[in-house]
């Protein structure tokens, strides 16, 4: 169904319900008064009470429609609320006295007033009497379709920046893709290339089909957002595999998943910066063989992602200060992005070695989510 049609049909919604108050109101209004005319005058029926009540309720709640469309006509939002004050007051008497008239008219009609005479002075004086209640069924009427235009607004501009964050989300992704592309792709071609000049056709040969399946997987733009941690693991090892024939025996991988992780969802090439920072800050810069670890466990409703290395440790001026690389930034700021303040991000020192990323989310899983997985 398409925009405008919800739009109608929120609107049809808002006037049954003010129909359906309105009703209660008159019911409500009506029980009061035959209870406390009946007493004097036992001739004073439930259906003398309901006409006579009943009309005004129903009668404002009709209006209402038409009021919404001259309040917005004829008192926009650009004008003042002076201005618009004064409008409103020139227009409720002009509704207080039609109103009026036409309800005199109906019970009229209906035999409600079977001793009074039809004259015009009974009419003005009715609309006289009646105007000060009129005037705050009015003004409560007017405020109706004020809260109900704030309320749309504000939901079009939720509406607005959920749509803005997904877009900014995606586009961080697009960017990070970009970013790591140019620079993985360097140093894997290298390696292939050394590989080459070495004779070892075979294994350049299982590299580049390595490469390909993981350069389809990151530049594939229908991939969504979030992904299975699965998935995400099965990049991440082709990723490592590729890393491992790089660094050769100077590169120990261990994974230390927790089985009941496997379904949850994370963001779509969450873990790649943070080995490839591991790698690049961390295991480079040792000179014998170094270990990195790929963490994930279930916490209750907490996800935690950790990838730990044994190099230099971030304080000790080898590697940049915490975050400030360009991959982290990108991953911090989709974080935010994604999960706002329910998640969290550090990178600390390992007080046996080393560095240590750590990524807390909100845990989900496919089947609670239902997040489609390509």
């Amino acid at each position: 169904m398409d925009a405008p049609a919800l739009s109608s049909d929120r609107r049809w919604l808002s006037f049954v319900r003010i129909l359906g108050l309105a009703t209660l109101l008159g019911l409500l209004q009506t029980g009061n008064s035959y209870f406390n005319i009946h007493q004097e005058r036992p001739d004073f029926s439930w259906a003398i009470a309901f006409g006579l009540q009943m009309p005004f309720w129903l009668g404002w709640a009709l209006l209402g429609p038409v009021i919404g469309w001259t309040t917005r006509r004829f008192a926009p939002y650009r004008y003042s609320w002076s201005v618009r004050a004064a409008i409103h007051f020139l227009l409720g008497i002009g509704f207080s006295i039609f109103h009026s008239i036409t309800t005199m008219s109906l019970q009229h009609l209906l035999h409600l007033h079977p001793n009074a005479r039809v004259e015009f002075s009974m009419f003005s004086n009715s609309a006289l009497y009646q105007l000060p209640t009129n005037l705050l069924a009015y003004a409560a009427v007017v405020g109706i379709v004020y809260a109900t235009d704030f309320y749309r607004r504000f939901r079009e501009r939720e509406l607005f920046a959920s749509q803005l964050s997904a877009q900014l989300a995606r586009a961080e992704l697009h960017a990070l893709r970009m970013q790591l592309n140019p620079h993985f792709l360097f140093n894997a071609m290298n390696t292939i290339a050394m590989q080459v000049r070495q004779s070892s056709n075979d294994d350049a040969v299982r590299m580049l089909a390595g490469l390909s399946d993981l350069l389809r997987y990151m530049l594939e733009d229908s991939r969504p957002a979030e992904v299975p941690l699965s998935e995400e693991l099965g990049f991440i090892e082709r990723y490592l595999a590729i890393e491992q024939v790089r660094f050769q025996d100077r590169l120990k991988v261990e994974m230390d998943i927790d089985p009941a992780a496997l379904d949850a969802i994370v963001p779509t090439l969450i873990l790649q910066p943070l080995v490839e920072n591991a790698i690049r800050h961390g295991i480079s810069r040792r000179a014998q063989a170094g270990r990195l670890v790929v963490r994930g466990f279930r916490n209750d409703d907490e996800l935690t992602l950790q990838v730990e290395d044994d190099g230099p440790g971030t304080l000790s001026g080898i590697t940049p200060d915490p975050g400030t690389g360009l991959g982290l930034r990108n991953t911090r700021a989709r974080l935010q992005q994604l999960y706002g303040s329910a998640q969290s991000f550090e990178l600390t020192d390992n007080p046996a070695g080393g560095a240590i990323a750590t990524v807390r989310l909100p845990f989900r899983s496919v089947t609670t989510s239902g997040v489609l997985v390509s």
